[in-house]
């Protein structure tokens, strides 16, 4: 089931829109081989007599008029903390008409729906402008609603700078935790790479989704004869006959250079397009943590 942003937008309610994502998600994954604790799933089976009642599966019941039992190896819950970047860059529009920023909060609101669905407690961190606004982490039901209604107050601004206080925030509690970093990986001075650098430093399992518009993969503005950056305000032209070619090498270039600067850290690196379907980011994630990277 294609999950296409463009439809997501038309759907107001953040809490509604993380239902639908992931129930429409989870009709792909009635047998899945993906496994492993928390988020992840093994497989469904029918159910037998004297299995654990709390582990049927409802929602399939009502799709199948059959009983299953959702399996998983390990049913220990994780503290997932979703950070966000909120400077101003992330208001870049991508040709279909979404926000970075918006992508960014269907995603978190999808996975943390998921997350708690499973037991996992979740937390919200943003990032902008030198402050740090933080929802520590926690997994009952109405602490949901308090994050889906914390992204819904995210207005990107400013610029991305490295909050003073993060190790006190995110050094841990002994329990697994995973870090989810939602960013465009802009940056003036390498300060989100330092970020990364100190929160590896600490030990974390972090998964960054980079997102980027397709109009800016592609390099594709047409109508327009100059581009702004969103934070520093400074404005270039463009042609975009003459640099498309050098602009989508060097892209190529920085990506692979990223990817590989992360990998050598144990940071799991996915790059997403603003224009890609929802459900198609939540199974590139489940099925990397199956590979046992993170």
């Amino acid at each position: 089931m294609q999950l296409d942003p463009k439809v997501l937008m038309t759907i107001k309610n953040l809490p509604l829109l993380a239902k639908t994502v992931v129930d429409g998600f989870m009709i792909g994954l009635n047998k899945s081989t993906v496994k492993g604790p928390g988020l992840e799933f093994s497989q469904y089976r029918s159910y037998q007599p004297g299995d654990d009642l709390r582990w049927l599966d409802w929602k399939m019941y009502a799709r199948s008029d059959r009983y299953y039992i959702r399996e998983s190896e390990v049913e220990t819950s994780i503290s997932v903390r979703f950070l966000i970047d909120a400077s101003a860059s992330m208001n870049h529009k991508d040709s279909n008409g979404i926000k970075k920023i918006d992508y960014a909060r269907y995603l978190a609101a999808s996975l943390a729906h998921l997350a708690n669905s499973q037991g996992d407690s979740v937390g919200l961190y943003t990032l902008a402008d030198g402050q740090l606004f933080s929802l520590a982490s926690k997994a009952d039901p109405q602490h949901l609603q308090r994050l889906f209604y914390q992204l819904d107050q995210i207005q990107p601004a400013g610029r991305f700078t490295q909050p003073v206080h993060y190790k006190e925030l995110f050094a841990g509690s002994g329990r697994k935790e995973l870090l989810i970093f939602i960013t465009d990986m802009y940056q003036a001075d390498g300060e989100i790479s330092r970020l990364l650098d100190s929160l590896s430093a600490l030990k974390h399992e972090i998964i960054v989704f980079h997102l980027m518009g397709q109009n800016e993969i592609d390099f594709n503005f047409e109508g327009y004869g100059a581009l702004e950056d969103l934070e520093t305000g400074e404005t270039i032209a463009i042609n975009t006959k003459q640099v498309t070619d050098e602009y989508k090498e060097a892209l190529e270039k920085h990506l692979s250079a990223l990817r590989m600067q992360l990998l050598g850290k144990r940071i799991f690196y996915r790059m997403i397009s603003t224009n890609q379907p929802l459900d198609e980011a939540l199974r590139d994630f489940l099925i990397q943590r199956n590979k046992g990277y993170v």
